[in-house]
Order: C-alpha cells, then sequence, then structure tokens
C-alpha cells in the first residue's frame, strides 16, 4: 500500500507540474508580472524605513522620488494588466506605455540612492550599527538604500522578461504537455481525410 501510496504522489506532483507549464504556455507574461509584484511587495512593505530615511536626509527630490517610485510600480501593473489581454496579440500602445513607466521607476530609484550615498559621503548621515545594549542609530537608512537597490534589480528582471518574451514563450510552448494514456501507445494516426 505504500508503494501505491508513493506512486500517487508522484502522479500527483507531476500532474501538478503539468497544469503549471500549461498555464505559463497560455500566458507567459505572468512570469515578468511576478517579478513586477515582487518589486511592489518589497518596496511597499518597507515604506516605513523609506519615509524615515526622506525625512532624515531631507535631500532634493528624495520625496518626489518615494511618491513617484508608488505610483508608476501601481500604475505599471494596470497597464501590464492591458498590454496582455486574453487570447488577442499584444497592445502596442500599452507596451510602450509599460517599458516607459518601467524606466521612470528604475530612474527614480537611482536617483534616491544617489541622494543616501551623497548624505552619508558627506558625513551629514552616520549610520550606527546596532551592538549590545545599543539599538543602533539611523539603521532604517541602510535598509532603505538595501531596499531599493532591491526594487531596481527587480525592475530590470521584469523589463528585460518582458523585451525578451516572445523569446523564451516560443521556447515555453515547445514543451511538451500532453498526458500518455496507457493502452494508446500503439495507436496510428486516424486518417479522417476521405471523410465527409
Amino acid at each position: 500500500m505504500s508503494q501505491d501510496k508513493a506512486v500517487k504522489t508522484r502522479r500527483g506532483f507531476k500532474e501538478v507540474i503539468r497544469k503549471f507549464v500549461v498555464s505559463l504556455k497560455r500566458s507567459p507574461q505572468n512570469i515578468s508580472l511576478v517579478a513586477l509584484a515582487i518589486a511592489f511587495v518589497v518596496y511597499s512593505f518597507n515604506l516605513t524605513a523609506i519615509s524615515n530615511t526622506t525625512a532624515v536626509v531631507g535631500a532634493a527630490n528624495m520625496g518626489q522620488c518615494e511618491f513617484a517610485a508608488m505610483l508608476f510600480s501601481i500604475l505599471a501593473f494596470v497597464v501590464f494588466l492591458r498590454s496582455f489581454p486574453k487570447r488577442k496579440k499584444a497592445n502596442k500602445l500599452m507596451l510602450g506605455l509599460l517599458f516607459l513607466f518601467l524606466i521612470i521607476l528604475i530612474a527614480v530609484d537611482i536617483v534616491y540612492i544617489m541622494r543616501i550615498n551623497e548624505a552619508l559621503a558627506s558625513g551629514s548621515i552616520v549610520i550606527v550599527p546596532p551592538s549590545d545594549g545599543n539599538p543602533g542609530e539611523k539603521v532604517f537608512v541602510g535598509v532603505a538604500k538595501n531596499i531599493v537597490t532591491v526594487h531596481i534589480i527587480f525592475v530590470i528582471i521584469c523589463t528585460v522578461l518582458v523585451a525578451t518574451l516572445p523569446i523564451y514563450g516560443k521556447l515555453i510552448k515547445k514543451i511538451n504537455t500532453s498526458i500518455d494514456v496507457e493502452g494508446n501507445e500503439g495507436m496510428g494516426e486516424i486518417d479522417i481525410s476521405g471523410e465527409d
């Protein structure tokens, strides 16, 4: 009985993978959507550290960069979903807007990191790491810098995945997801050309 359970478990696992690949074949753009979702979640879940950094550093355009990052992250989601309508070709106008929004996201993140680096280099901000009994000072500045860097990386990954979608989309569609039915191995092709 345990062997039968192991076989059923393997079959169930294979079926889950097969269904996952079938869904990817239908919508390969979901891979890049996941990268965009990760970028948004990472950024939005760490807004406290980013807002505190903006307040403490207080350099030019940091508030605008933070606002633009949130705004264009949300707009990028909306435009992404409109770029790939179901069972239709990609909307070129929406794709153009998507690339524009992704480039803006990368640009505002780079400006934000530059402002942090300038403040750290000038000595106007000093990060004191936590130690025994000492919670540290301005640790959130380092956290914000790391989060914005991760955000840039995932936005770049999303941009590359959207740009290369025609290439890996074709490769994914070539994956065999058909089910082998027992007893059908010896069956030949049925000729229906003579039927009316």
